[in-house]
């Protein structure tokens, strides 16, 4: 099978689309959704023929809410949130229906958690009462402890604590009526089984009809990726050491598990904080079967090998299994093939940091590569997907592993867990963890000097009612003015067709005197007041292509 690298040029005429997305789950319907807000056309092909109810990721972090923001989702995200909340106030009421309890099994005064995963207690008595703002390898980091005063990177995030809560089977209808709104074609039950490729699109074939022509063709199609496979991209990285259940379930015995995270002598489980939710880790090699269904009788002997307890499993609702094996792409990119989600990067789900991961990379590959289709893309800005999100990933990759090694029930482990268990406890401790966790550490090597260069933009409230973020609802670049400077608007003139223009004070802080926001609402360009709008006509050409006449 041929993957020759091609030109960056645009779709020949003969193609049928000019993306095909192989996986429509959030990570293939964001990118498929980012590609039509563009101009483009999409097919994306799912072999299931309806949206996977598997329990999976239960929230997004920082960077996933802020993305959905700025593309006028929010409202959608809150009411799940809102949803997520009474889970977890059931749970709560549950185990302690004479009231709440003391040791922070939930947060049950609305706070949430920032680092994408779903909130549970220590396995160790705690303070009372505990607000959690998430954990790392299951030691719980309190709220009380966190200080974000003096870090610029939590600043003007936007409205990122009323979406956070978000399963990611609830995202996948959100984003899938997003995309049907957008025009984007999504196939179910059609399952890639091979493509070529030449210098002017790829060839795709699928179990569901004819071959289809395409310009560009994306697998977003899981951790055991066809595409990935099929293209020969390699994907070095380290052996899985154990095996892990997830699931909803109903049983009788729960009342002697603990709430939350539980070491033991065995692995590590977890209860909560929904009801029936369970995960179990056992540190006896992966699965041997990854394809087959998991069983109660499986389920069951593994909560009670971890736990000790005798628990009954009477019904599943929804189980999955999963390892630790970490594994990168050691680029996103072969020709017209491209690779995002977990096609690019599997790792354990520890830190809930996978589906965070593949948002941000389609929200990355989304307008470049419709620019490159489009034929206006600078050179190299393709490239730049793979040069920006690989860092990234490589991150999430050593921070699960960082977490299985607390995770194992040895000595060793156990020291090195109580040293970090302490240094958590910290204020300082806890707001470098939330901060990692929570993604808002996230920005891109750019050039430029201003400070605010590379990172996600700030949510200023303009003086016309408006926020930053409501002027990135179309996935247009953004110059936002905000001292009415003609010379800074004269220079963007020959970009306005890829690029929105907004003049609008700040005046409940103090701000840049103007901003170059890419389409991903990453700053490319900053000035402040007083200086010449220099770099500006480089930033623009760069992210935006050479200006019209």
């Amino acid at each position: 099978m041929s993957t020759d690298a091609g030109t960056d040029a645009g779709t020949d005429a003969g193609t049928d689309y000019d993306v095909v997305v192989a996986g429509g789950g959030p990570v293939g319907l964001m990118l498929a959704c980012e590609l039509r807000l563009a101009g483009t056309s999409v097919l994306v092909i799912e072999r299931l023929t309806e949206v996977d109810q598997t329990v999976k990721a239960g929230a997004i972090n920082t960077p996933s809410v802020e993305a959905f923001y700025r593309r006028g989702l929010l409202p959608a995200l809150e009411e799940i949130h809102a949803q997520a909340m009474e889970k977890f106030a059931q749970f709560t009421r549950q185990r302690h229906p004479d009231g709440p309890p003391t040791n922070g099994e939930v947060p049950t005064n609305g706070e949430v958690p920032t680092n994408g995963e779903v909130p549970a207690d220590s396995a160790v008595p705690t303070r009372a009462p505990q607000r959690i703002a998430g954990h790392f390898a299951g030691i719980m980091l309190s709220l009380d402890r966190f200080d974000p005063a003096d870090d610029p990177d939590f600043a003007d995030r936007g409205p990122v604590d009323k979406a956070a809560l978000v399963p990611q089977a609830a995202l996948e209808h959100v984003l899938g009526e997003r995309a049907a709104e957008l025009g984007v074609e999504l196939r179910r039950g059609v399952e890639l089984t091979g493509f070529d490729t030449d210098e002017h699109g790829v060839t795709v074939h699928t179990d569901g009809g004819a071959p289809i022509r395409t310009g560009w063709l994306v697998g977003c199609d899981g951790g055991r990726s066809t595409v990935r496979r099929l293209a020969g991209f390699d994907f070095p990285g380290t052996a899985p050491e154990i095996t892990g259940h997830q699931a909803i379930v109903e049983m009788t015995g729960s009342e002697a598990l603990g709430a939350g995270w539980n070491r033991t002598s065995v692995g590590t489980y977890v209860h909560g904080p929904v009801p029936g939710r369970i995960l179990t880790v056992e540190f006896d090699g992966p699965p041997a079967d990854r394809q087959s269904p998991v069983t109660t009788e499986e389920l069951q002997a593994s909560l009670r090998n971890v736990s000790g307890v005798d628990v009954t499993i009477t019904k599943v609702h929804s189980a999955t299994r999963f390892t630790d094996n970490a594994r990168q792409a050691s680029t996103y990119r072969a020709g017209r093939v491209l690779l995002a989600g977990d096609a690019a990067h599997v790792h354990s789900p520890f830190g809930g940091q996978g589906l965070n991961l593949g948002i941000g990379d389609a929200i990355n590959l989304g307008w470049k590569l419709a620019a490159t289709v489009q034929g206006w893309a600078p050179e190299g800005l393709l490239d730049s997907y793979t040069a920006e999100r690989h860092p990234i990933g490589a991150w999430v990759l050593d921070w699960t592993r960082a977490q299985v090694a607390l995770m194992r029930p040895e000595p060793g482990s156990g020291a090195l867990r109580n040293v970090v268990a302490q240094l958590a406890d910290t204020a300082a401790g806890t707001t470098y963890f939330v901060k990692q966790l929570s993604g808002v550490w996230q920005r891109y090597d750019l050039p430029g000097e201003h400070p605010l260069v590379g990172r996600s933009a700030p949510d200023l409230a303009l003086a016309d009612g408006s926020k930053l973020a409501d002027h990135l609802h179309d996935g247009r670049a953004l110059l936002l003015d905000l001292t009415d400077d003609p010379e800074l608007r004269a220079r963007a003139d020959g970009h306005r067709d890829r690029l929105r223009i907004v003049t609008s004070p700040c005046p409940e802080q103090p701000t840049p005197a103007a901003l170059l926001v890419r389409p991903d609402g990453f700053v490319a360009w900053a000035g402040d007041s007083g200086e010449a709008p220099d770099g500006l006509g480089e930033a623009l050409d760069r992210w935006l292509g050479a200006a019209q006449d």
